[in-house]
């Protein structure tokens, strides 16, 4: 297990990352906002939960916690020095999945971390399958399969169909795609991008591209999969 740690603090971040690794958890430590967004970048792929300082010198929890949860649904805490009721609720809208107050108890910290990481694993089993319609995803491989055919996707066509997948119902403004798609590779995503991606997706995924059933325009919000 790998754990992000972003903590501007160094007296702190020092020894979270000792106690961290006595419970035998590989730690990365960033003391700000941009040198944790380069991490993010580069090895999200590899980390298993974050630890987020609320107020960093250079931004907040609150954007590297959005980061994390339009690539990758991994556990998120926060960890904050003001213990007021608007900070919390605004935390977990973002999607943290906790929230502790410093001071705290290391051993409260690190039960909150094993408590979270249970709830993914058995999360993580039983989402292994989803399916719409005709199409199947297997996340657990990474694949995907149209009438038990697999479909070769990108990696960023698989994010995008991840994304409306877990948003089933859901109509997804082109800028809230824009905002969760962009691509860890560095590779640049804009508006044009979008189109282009949604548009191959459709001709790999639908039985006519030309009238969707599966990824549906909603014409002047954006797009929506399912009722």
């Amino acid at each position: 297990m790998k754990i992000l740690l972003v903590e501007d603090d160094k007296t702190i971040a020092s020894g979270l990352e000792y106690s961290l690794q006595q419970e035998h958890y590989a730690t990365i430590i960033c003391f700000d906002a941009a040198s944790a967004k380069k991490i993010l970048a580069k090895e999200l792929d590899e980390i298993d939960l974050c630890l987020l300082d609320l107020s960093l010198p250079d931004g907040n929890g609150y954007e590297l916690c959005k980061m994390v949860k339009g690539q990758k649904d991994i556990p998120v805490i926060f960890l904050t020095a003001v213990d007021d009721e608007v900070n919390v609720v605004m935390g977990l809208d973002m999607g943290a999945d906790d929230y502790i107050t410093k001071p705290f108890r290391i051993r409260e910290l690190l039960s909150r971390i094993k408590t979270v990481l249970r709830r993914y694993q058995k999360q993580a089993q039983t989402n292994v399958l989803i399916e719409l319609e005709n199409i199947r995803i297997n996340t657990l491989e990474g694949k995907v399969y149209k009438n038990g055919n697999e479909i070769i996707l990108t990696a960023l066509e698989y994010r995008l169909l991840l994304l409306f997948a877990n948003h089933v119902g859901q109509v997804l403004s082109r800028n809230q795609l824009l905002e969760q798609i962009w691509d860890v590779a560095g590779d640049f995503v804009n508006d044009n991008t979008l189109t282009v991606y949604i548009k191959r997706l459709r001709e790999k995924l639908e039985d006519d591209p030309q009238n969707p059933t599966l990824i549906k325009t909603v014409r002047g919000l954006g797009y929506k999969v399912g009722d």
